[in-house]
């Protein structure tokens, strides 16, 4: 088993190949963490075909993706788990929780994503939903979205860098 890299390496990935590796990884029909190589595996089989849109990427994008994880087979190994290398962002409504957590003068400035599960947990998206802020049925999703970063990067992880700016 590969140890996980010690510096962020997902921060690298480029947004194309990120996408990429994580709907591989989270296919359903998957039993087990893949790594780089089982996934520069799958995209060279596919001929550099991404389970993108044809009219989201470029012939030439296609291709740099798999120089690209060539790049990081060579760098981390075959055996580095895919799952490290795709950028975690939170949805539209989790990047609203997080900006009124920061905005939140009784929590740090900076709060990690255990505070903000924390402040989730003490009724901040309810509050959201009654500011009309989130929908209903996004005040459970958030909880749930937040356990999955906290999985991904670890509690003690900056919220903000997760917060989805479109």
């Amino acid at each position: 088993m590969a140890l996980r890299p010690p510096i962020d390496v997902a921060a690298r990935v480029s947004s194309e190949l990120s996408a990429t590796i994580e709907s591989i990884v989270n296919d359903p029909d998957r039993e087990r963490a893949l790594t780089l190589g089982e996934v520069l595996e799958i995209l060279s089989k596919r001929g550099g075909q991404t389970p993108l849109s044809a009219d989201l990427l470029h012939p030439q994008d296609q291709t740099s993706i798999i120089v690209e994880m060539n790049e990081l087979v060579s760098e981390y190994g075959a055996d580095a788990r895919a799952i490290d290398f795709v950028a975690g962002q939170a949805s539209e409504a989790l990047s609203r929780v997080i900006e009124a957590a920061m905005n939140d003068p009784s929590l740090p400035d900076e709060p990690t994503l255990s505070l903000v599960r924390s402040a989730i947990v003490d009724g901040l998206a309810a509050k959201l939903v009654g500011d009309g802020a989130l929908d209903a049925d996004e005040d459970t999703t958030v909880l749930a979205e937040i356990d999955e970063l906290i999985r991904r990067s670890g509690e003690d992880a900056p919220a903000e860098e997760f917060v989805r700016f479109e």
